[in-house]
């Protein structure tokens, strides 16, 4: 899974405007929460978690996605 940029979003910021995260959503199908510049939620449309979770335990996903997105996680970070 490829991380758009434009679906990442502070926490700060889904905080003060979850409707920008619902709107990133709608157009992308994902967003990306970031906490202290790190990915740390992802908010899917609810008719895709059937498709994602429906064959892996969500923490495995969340596991596998960390893992094959570390270097763009780091970049990110910095």
């Amino acid at each position: 899974m490829t991380i758009d940029t434009n679906t990442m979003i502070s926490i700060t910021e889904a905080n003060q405007n979850f409707s920008k995260v619902a709107k990133v959503v709608d157009e992308h199908g994902t967003a990306v929460i970031l906490k202290n510049n790190i990915p740390r939620y992802l908010v899917i449309d609810f008719s895709k978690a059937e498709k994602v979770a429906g064959s892996e335990d969500v923490l495995a996903i969340s596991e596998r996605l960390i893992k094959q997105n570390m270097e763009a996680y780091k970049v990110l970070a910095e």
